[in-house]
């Protein structure tokens, strides 16, 4: 068994445009040290890295240090995890979700 452990990465709002430009598909997780929910589905982002490696780029945005990110997108609550297919919007889900919606909706975007 591999000892490589596929840490989700935080990205900064001036880091975002260059990642959307750069992957075909990316996950986004807007997330909070402080919510107890985003705690709950961060091993389901580490295992849709491991799962989509190479095919999808899962990150995480901090919302307490990219507060105009987080209203950009009209969000009002968390954890909430967009997707986005070649630099568009393709699916928004709010609060806690079972991995298999996570990589379903995943799916839906991944020939």
């Amino acid at each position: 068994m591999s000892t490589e452990t596929e840490i989700v990465a935080y990205i900064q709002e001036s880091e975002f445009d260059a990642l959307l430009s750069e992957q075909k598909v990316v996950i986004v997780d807007f997330t909070a040290t402080w919510c107890g929910p985003c705690r709950l589905i961060s091993p389901l982002m580490d295992k849709l890295a491991q799962e989509y490696k190479g095919r999808a780029k899962v990150v995480k945005v901090d919302v307490d240090n990219n507060k105009p990110m987080f209203k950009k997108f009209g969000l009002r609550s968390i954890p909430a995890v967009l997707i986005f297919f070649d630099g568009s919007l393709v699916e928004t889900i709010v609060g806690v979700s079972s991995y298999e919606q996570f990589s379903s909706a995943v799916d839906k975007h991944i020939n």
